[in-house]
């Protein structure tokens, strides 16, 4: 099986734009991520996809210096970025992040893509039940069920946030996606490390510069559970730019 991994960045964040490349103890919120994600031993190759606007020429210039490649796209039709960026490789399956988890857990990414090769899924995913703390989210899909839906989607939201195509066309749901969730046994959904805005990197640095880079998400987690007083941004809005999405698919502003 041939596994690549995707991972999406971009410097015009609405609400913490250029976030990626904030640096916490001198690494990029981007570097802390890639080193993180290298360590998963079910990945053969990683690829930066940004987009081909002018400002994310750094995104492509962190990624080179950390010698992975990059790929440069659609800045809205992010379905496209993640299909044109995939097809060249031929890989059996593609697993799906967003680089503003800088501490993704890379037995995670294993844990999922096990998953979703021994249950033959199309589509297996961490966060279907949404357990897990927000900020280790993994997807990971056969690259066939990518290209479908890179052909049939036709929703905003659908275009934008890569995989709701597939979920959306899920056995369960009436379609034909063989679909499947990875999940833990305690809800974890509250907790959050993942960057959105400017109290989410606080955190993040927070969590560094308590414990380091290098723990598991559960050690992550039971640090912020033990110390809530340093972490404000836990009352944020779990998946806000997916909800805006749908509210626009309804609104026809996309």
């Amino acid at each position: 099986m041939k596994v690549i991994l995707i991972t999406q960045a971009r410097m015009g964040s609405s609400r913490l734009p250029g976030k990626v490349l904030m640096k916490i103890e001198g690494r990029s919120l981007l570097e802390m991520h890639i080193q993180r994600a290298t360590k998963a031993q079910n990945v053969n190759k990683i690829i930066v996809a940004t987009s081909d606007k002018q400002g994310d020429h750094e995104i492509c210039q962190e990624a080179q210096r950390l010698k992975v490649t990059c790929f440069r796209g659609s800045e809205d039709d992010v379905l496209d970025r993640f299909y044109q960026a995939a097809k060249s490789e031929k890989p059996d399956y593609v697993v799906r992040l967003t680089a503003d988890c800088p501490l993704i857990d890379p037995l995670v990414i294993d844990a999922v893509v096990e998953s979703a090769i021994d249950q033959d899924l199309d589509y297996c995913m961490n966060s279907l039940q949404e357990w897990f703390p927000d900020g280790q989210d993994t997807e990971v899909f056969k690259f066939a069920a990518l290209e479908r839906a890179w052909k049939e989607a036709k929703v905003g939201s659908e275009r934008e946030h890569v995989t709701p195509y597939i979920y959306n066309n899920s056995i369960e749901k009436g379609g034909d996606f063989k679909v499947g969730s990875y999940d833990i046994e305690e809800n974890l959904n509250h907790i959050r490390m993942t960057v959105d805005e400017k109290e989410d990197f606080e955190a993040i640095e927070t969590l560094v510069g308590s414990l380091g880079v290098n723990k598991g998400w559960r050690e992550y987690t039971d640090f912020i559970i033990a110390n809530p007083d340093l972490f404000s941004n836990q009352r944020i809005i779990r998946n806000e730019g997916y909800l805006k999405s749908l509210e626009n698919d309804k609104s026809g502003e996309h």
